[in-house]
């Protein structure tokens, strides 16, 4: 047989085995026979490489270096569900469908909705193309040499699959792939992953496609789109998907599951509320659907969320284990956490290890003592926290836990302010956390964006004493940073270049920048507009910061004893030197006062704009952003999928609903 025909053959040979394995679970050859099909592949491949396939079996262990991931429109816009939490929510909506549709009793399709990174796969052709993240829902990053890596994802369509597709599911870890993660991890002295989400979509965004293929990522699917073919109902789509070799969930046992109305819905909720901890892979709720098609379509869309669809979140999940150690974090404002060090325990996907308690008084209010069994909570299913002591279980002769009276880091004796909740370290010139914090917060991309410098060269710059302040980035200089060990020729340049671009961020990102405590990104907004030169809030008095909105006292004291401490003075002094912006630029073009005086509260993702573009719209004509919504708010501003606790807050308060449509004409963008 000839070269290029034997590589054909073992190509479609591979690509069968892969399938078989990975996603039907039915393999027909031993691994080494695999192995030794793969490596005749790569062998014929090498020999020939006018014929290289990025969609090649070969390319699943994944190889070079990806340094920038393409950003691109999606065909339809990737947007999130609303969220229910109690059935008498779901009843609601699901009678509110059956209303609107034209058959009121409407077939509904359940499945389980995986903690992971939603991925959009476009196949032209028959070959895998493109692979995009969520990003903003109007565009995102094409990480498809990362997702071809993963087993259980179609490299070609079968010969009875539409030739061009796009296919949407859920990248995850499953629960035995994040945990060999984490012991490699741990085995090299890294930082473990907290949590399989996070791992993931860290996961695909790394530059070493051969790393991603060393870490198995999985997938799971749940809508496709075919102009060529259209789908007649949501579950046909799923089958179809199954049969053309893609993992979806499966309806044995039960991840998937048909149902006929709201009582079914409930009971599959109900089961798997109770067993999900028993499932392989971590799971925050379900996603409800009406399963027609032509009925999705006829109730269609608001500018709250689709009327056709929803997920629902399962209740926070509990886990009793016993308090090990208490240990003290300090950030960057000097501001002492407690952690709680526990026995693991499994929680929601997820093996727990510490545990929020939050203060001093939270210690005392449970009245911990190590070695007392604890109940911990995943607070919106993400940060662990302990809720309840079981006080029956505690050891005898138990240690009762005292709140830190020094800094763990540098000693120092530890202060908590009349009416404060946190115990602060007050060496914030050489606590080590402290410094780095501070310029961690500096070069963070919402702030000054030095994006040439990581937290891990900030933590080598730090120990060895030659960055104490961020002025202390400029200083160092090309022969500065070539000093540095590890640092190239490249990696000096990339440093370079992201500090001369920060001499162009704006005052208020500035200002936002030097982590003056209590000022936020909103807050530094509001005083750089209502101050517009640093000379000038540096001499402001309290009262003059007071009368900036939404600046009381404290943000006041803050900012006024930030500015009189003489080392800030001359760090300011050294940043301005240096040509950071330190006044306020002139308005954008197109900029109004159309939204003078009125509030607005932002949420769900938009067609035309990023969520901090549409804020930064709001600010640019006038108006005012809230966090959330009040008597106060004049304009609740929604996108696709806004909660509904924000939705029912803002209608019981009589908030007006501003889709995006009515937002742009009324600042006259609608082109």
């Amino acid at each position: 047989m000839a070269p290029l025909e034997r590589i054909a053959e073992l190509r479609r040979e591979l690509h069968a085995h892969n399938r078989r394995y990975y996603v039907t679970d039915n393999p027909t050859v031993s691994d080494a026979e695999f192995d030794r099909l793969l490596r005749e592949l790569q062998v014929l491949e090498q020999q020939h490489p006018e014929v290289f396939d990025p969609n090649s079996p070969t390319q699943r262990v994944g190889g070079g270096l990806t340094k920038i991931f393409e950003q691109v429109a999606h065909r339809r816009p990737m947007l999130s569900l609303a969220n229910t939490y109690s059935f008498d929510e779901l009843d609601e909506f699901v009678r509110r469908a059956q209303e609107l549709a034209s058959n009121s009793e409407l077939e509904w399709s359940a499945e389980l909705k995986f903690d992971g990174v939603a991925i959009s796969l476009w196949y032209e052709e028959g070959k895998l193309v493109r692979a995009l993240t969520r990003g903003d829902g109007v565009q995102g990053d094409d990480v498809v040499v990362n997702v071809r890596t993963i087993p259980e994802v179609p490299l070609y369509l079968p010969e009875d699959a539409p030739s061009d597709l796009e296919v949407r599911g859920e990248i995850v870890f499953l629960n035995d792939a994040f945990e060999r993660l984490n012991a490699r991890r741990r085995a090299a002295g890294l930082e473990e992953f907290a949590n399989p989400r996070n791992a993931a979509s860290g996961t695909l965004k790394m530059q070493d496609s051969a790393e991603v293929a060393l870490r198995r990522l999985s997938m799971f699917t749940y809508a496709a789109y075919s102009d060529q073919r259209p789908f007649a109902s949501h579950s046909g789509a799923l089958d179809a998907l199954a049969a053309w070799g893609f993992p979806v969930p499966p309806r044995e046992p039960r991840w998937s599951q048909c149902c006929a109305n709201a009582d079914e819905l409930k009971d599959f909720l109900a089961y798997w509320d109770a067993q999900r901890q028993q499932l392989p892979v971590a799971t925050d709720g379900a996603v409800l659907k009406v399963d027609r098609v032509d009925e999705q379509q006829r109730l269609g869309f608001t500018a709250k969320a689709p009327r056709w669809a929803i997920a629902y979140k399962f209740n926070a999940e509990q886990a009793c284990t016993p308090l090990i150690d208490v240990r003290y974090q300090v950030g960057r404002t000097g501001a002492v956490t407690p952690v709680a060090v526990l026995e693991p325990v499994w929680l929601s996907g997820t093996q727990v290890q510490r545990a929020s308690v939050h203060n001093a008084d939270q210690i005392a209010k449970l009245d911990l003592h190590l070695g007392d069994w604890v109940w911990v909570e995943k607070g919106g299913e993400i940060i662990p926290k302990i809720t309840a002591v079981d006080r029956a279980r505690r050891p005898a002769n138990a240690p009762q836990v005292i709140f830190a009276a020094q800094c763990p880091d540098c000693g120092t004796p530890l202060e908590r302010s009349e009416g404060e909740a946190q115990h602060f370290c007050p060496n914030c010139s050489a606590c080590p956390p402290q410094i780095k914090g501070r310029i961690e917060h500096f070069i963070h991309r919402r702030a000054m964006d030095v994006d040439g410098i990581g937290v891990e060269t900030v933590d080598r710059l730090v120990d060895l004493g030659w960055v104490r302040t961020p002025a202390d980035l400029y200083d160092l200089g090309a022969s500065g940073w070539s000093r540095l060990d590890k640092f190239k020729e490249k990696s000096v340049a990339n440093a370079l270049a992201s500090l001369d671009a920060s001499r162009s961020i704006p005052y208020e990102r500035v200002l936002f920048a030097l982590g003056i405590r209590h000022v936020g990104e909103t807050v530094a907004k509001k005083i750089a507009k209502a101050v517009p030169h640093m000379d000038l809030l540096a001499q402001a008095t309290t009262e003059e910061l007071t009368a900036v909105p939404d600046v009381g006292p404290q943000i006041a004291e803050s900012i006024a004893g930030w500015m009189a401490q003489p080392e800030n003075q001359r760090e300011l002094a050294r940043l301005k030197a240096q040509g950071l912006q330190m006044e306020r630029a002139a308005a954008p073009e197109g900029a109004s006062t159309v939204l003078e005086g009125k509030t607005f509260v932002v949420s769900g993702v938009f067609a035309h704009f990023s969520r901090d573009g549409i804020k930064d719209a709001v600010e640019q004509h006038g108006g005012r952003i809230a966090s959330s919504v009040s008597s106060k708010t004049h304009f609740l501003l929604a996108g696709e999928g806004v909660g509904p606790s924000k939705r029912a807050k803002a209608e019981a308060l009589g908030v007006h609903w501003l889709t995006e449509e009515e937002f742009r004409a009324w600042i006259g963008s609608t082109d």
